[in-house]
């Protein structure tokens, strides 16, 4: 059958979902995507084998601007192509991933009576979810303690789906390709396209300390790159290919605090340092992930206001002073099979 997977705005709301697909495709389904026109959804699926659309999505701010104004005709025009869309491909069932593109294919396929199931990658909904939710039959979380008030839709725990290229990560692979010594302790750090710059100043300013003790692999965002010429030091932009050997050559991780790098890094086993994007920069969600992570013991939190050099160095030798305590915690992470839950619910919706 033909099932038509929806998500967009971030890389957050889309390679999620690419298990989803492959767990779909191997029991025999077609599948469409609908993303935004960005590029950026068309490059992420471009290996996966699905037919590509985009249309139109208008963002609703929580703050004043005009842009609200003129994103509502966005939203708008979104809707009537997310209708002849959904209409023309006749899908069985539609896989909500989230961003402000899921609404109008959410609307949509509620229009044409397709059901759709929605996943919630963090521990409360943002406003997309929200407004996705009342079209749901089913919404799908990460957190096992998720509640989500309102609607229709039946709540079931799946957790997060994991790329295979993520657990199946070779470290040998990954600290040969940065040509590193057997034992030379590895760091990555990693601030998200989004929510990079205020961690790379400190990384650049904590470098001379922190390339004194490790080899330092810094993932800096796109358009992000920093001015720093160290040994012991590789600046990258963005890593998508290898970036599974990488990680799992790693000895500790540097990251923010979305729900997918968080299960990821706690899937691979990582120690890990968090720094949330604080409520000025977001709905809270990457603070209430990182205080769920710390509460269980699975990570450090350094919070942004109290991002300094100095900081960011005492929480990533704390974190390897207390190693073996952080990796017994981790290791009790249970890893569900989130895409083959996921996929199963799909299938259950369609049927």
């Amino acid at each position: 059958m033909r099932i038509v997977v929806v998500g967009g705005g971030s890389a957050g709301h889309v390679i999620p979902a690419l298990p989803v697909i492959e767990q779909l495709q191997q029991r025999g389904h077609e599948l469409s995507f609908i993303g935004t026109r960005s590029g950026l959804e068309q490059r992420l699926v471009a290996d996966a084998g699905v037919d590509f659309y985009s249309i139109s999505a208008g963002k609703l701010r929580r703050y004043w601007s005009w842009q609200n104004f003129t994103d509502l005709f966005r939203i708008l025009a979104g809707v009537v192509h997310a209708l002849w869309l959904i209409g023309r491909i006749r899908p069985a069932a539609v896989f909500s991933k989230g961003g402000f593109v899921s609404f109008p294919v959410a609307l949509a396929s509620w229009m044409w009576r397709v059901p759709l199931v929605a996943h919630e990658s963090d521990l409360t909904p943002g406003l997309a979810n929200r407004l996705v939710l009342p079209f749901a039959a089913m919404l799908c979380t990460s957190f096992a303690q998720s509640a989500v008030a309102g609607g229709r839709a039946r709540q079931v725990h799946t957790g997060t789906p994991i790329r295979q290229s993520m657990l199946q990560g070779d470290a040998q692979a990954g600290r040969k390709a940065l040509g590193l010594m057997s034992d030379q302790p590895l760091l990555i750090i990693t601030g998200g396209s989004l929510g990079a710059q205020a961690l790379n100043e400190a990384v650049a300013a904590a470098l001379p300390v922190l390339t004194g003790r490790f080899y330092v692999l810094h993932v800096t965002g796109e358009g992000k790159a920093i001015d720093v010429d160290l040994p012991n030091y590789d600046q990258r932009e963005y890593i998508d290919e290898g970036w599974g050997d990488l990680l799992a050559g790693a000895d500790v991780v540097v990251s923010r605090a979305g729900a997918n790098a968080l299960f990821e890094l706690l899937a691979v086993g990582k120690l890990n340092v968090l720094v949330p994007l604080d409520a000025k920069a977001s709905r809270g969600d990457q603070l209430q992930n990182a205080a769920f992570a710390e509460e269980h013991g699975y990570s450090k939190v350094l919070l942004e206001d109290h991002l300094t050099p100095d900081a960011l160095v005492a929480a990533i030798d704390e974190v390897m002073s207390r190693r073996a305590q952080f990796a017994e915690a981790i290791a009790g992470f249970q890893v569900p099979d989130a895409a083959r839950a996921i996929a199963d619910e799909i299938e259950r919706a369609a049927s």
